[in-house]
């Protein structure tokens, strides 16, 4: 037996397609260290993303969820406005006819402490600050017409509504509505609104609350923002139309606006 060929068979080098194959082999196994890196960057990402929105929610632009009518045809149910909640931070004040959100705590509805318990607020609360949710029960989004000094009578002998003598075309009001089919005469406190819905005869606003502790106005403190754009429905996205009703009016005195 010739053992020179024994040994060149022994030491000839493997099938290079074998080689190639077990090359490929070794590749393709998953390395499951390095697939969990993406995923855990994905939800750090995310965590910073939802963060970096609720703070800007908080301190700049809040979407706002439109629960109800009351605002019609401004707004719709299912709108999403965004809150500039800069609008007021540095001197300037609410002006009549600026369409606002504010809590209603202690002038629409009775200071009692929520039964909702601590983190589903939490939840609830984050999920509204960014249009996911319907805001919490004590805001609301009304039309500012009347502002600290003002008298707000309803109505004059053609039914308007009057702001210091001069009485308003509300061109915003849905279509059949009556400016009010409630009278008063009041006069607005410095530093309290006067606000009222757009579709005046399904919101529940300053008129409802006459009788109550604060006589339907709201604190200008509670005001949230002031709703400038729209954000949903894409199909109305843009600024909200503003209102020449209140061009005639003349401050009175300490008023502002």
């Amino acid at each position: 037996m010739d053992t020179d060929a024994q040994h060149m068979e022994r030491d000839l080098p493997s099938d290079p397609a074998d080689g190639e194959e077990e090359g490929s082999r070794s590749t393709h196994v998953p390395d499951r260290s390095a697939a969990s890196v993406p995923w855990g960057r994905t939800v750090f990402l995310g965590m910073l993303c939802t963060a970096a929105l609720l703070l800007f929610s908080a301190f700049v632009v809040q979407p706002f969820l439109i629960p109800s009518g009351s605002m019609q045809p401004t707004l719709r149910v299912g709108d999403r406005v965004l809150v500039n909640k800069l609008a007021y931070r540095f001197g300037s004040e609410p002006r009549r006819g600026d369409v606002v959100v504010f809590d209603g705590t202690g002038s629409f509805i009775p200071e009692t402490a929520s039964g909702e318990n601590a983190l589903g607020a939490l939840l609830r609360g984050a999920a509204a600050s960014l249009g996911l949710a319907e805001p919490a029960g004590s805001d609301f989004v009304k039309r500012v017409v009347g502002v600290g000094g003002d008298r707000v009578v309803c109505c004059d002998k053609r039914g308007r509504v009057e702001v210091n003598g001069a009485p308003l075309a509300e061109e915003y009001l849905h279509p059949g509505d009556r400016p009010s089919d409630v009278a008063f005469d009041i006069v607005v406190p410095d530093g309290k609104l006067w606000v009222m819905g757009d579709h005046r005869s399904r919101s529940r606003d300053s008129r409802d609350h006459l009788g109550e502790p604060g006589g339907g106005m709201v604190p200008v403190e509670r005001v949230i923002g002031r709703a400038d754009w729209l954000g949903w429905p894409f199909g109305r996205l843009g600024s909200l139309k503003g209102t020449d009703a209140f061009t005639g009016v003349r401050p009175a005195d300490g008023a502002h606006g």
